[in-house]
């Protein structure tokens, strides 16, 4: 699927809720379900700056595509991460650089979250990016 299908996917799921603390439960499930990160990948280096929790993300390249893994310590803040990692792993550091996240505004996420995880998901937004930017020079 392509990101914007990815994003299409996750509105169209999140607008089967009126209620935000569904959203939220919906957003908490997301996170029980990512995968843990394997302990090596849990550095220093890959720790996100400027998230209040601790969230560490890894990224791989392989065959022209970027995948990423991640895990926090804040079972919200896992379930933010495992909602970027379903859209934007597994494309090309192009297709995540040249993406406009729209579904964030599309499911609610900037009106109804605190101000630190607000923050948090847009530390998560650039790293993302950035890894991207250093593979797309890596051709």
């Amino acid at each position: 699927m392509t990101i914007e299908e990815l994003q299409q996917e996750v509105i169209d799921e999140f607008s089967a809720f009126d209620d935000w603390m569904d959203k939220y439960q919906m957003i908490i499930d997301l996170g029980n379900e990512q995968p843990a990160l394997d302990p090596a990948y849990k550095t220093e280096d890959n720790l996100i700056d400027g998230c209040q929790s601790r969230v560490w993300l890894h990224a791989s390249y392989g065959n022209g595509l970027l995948h990423f893994e991640a895990d926090s310590d804040a079972i919200i803040t896992k379930g933010l991460i495992a909602l970027l990692i379903r859209v934007l792993s597994d494309h090309t550091p192009q297709e995540i650089l040249d993406t406009d996240l729209h579904f964030i505004d599309g499911i609610g996420l900037t009106q109804h979250l605190s101000p630190t995880r607000s923050n948090g998901l847009l530390s998560m937004v650039k790293q993302i990016k950035t890894y991207a930017l250093i593979y797309s020079q890596k051709k």
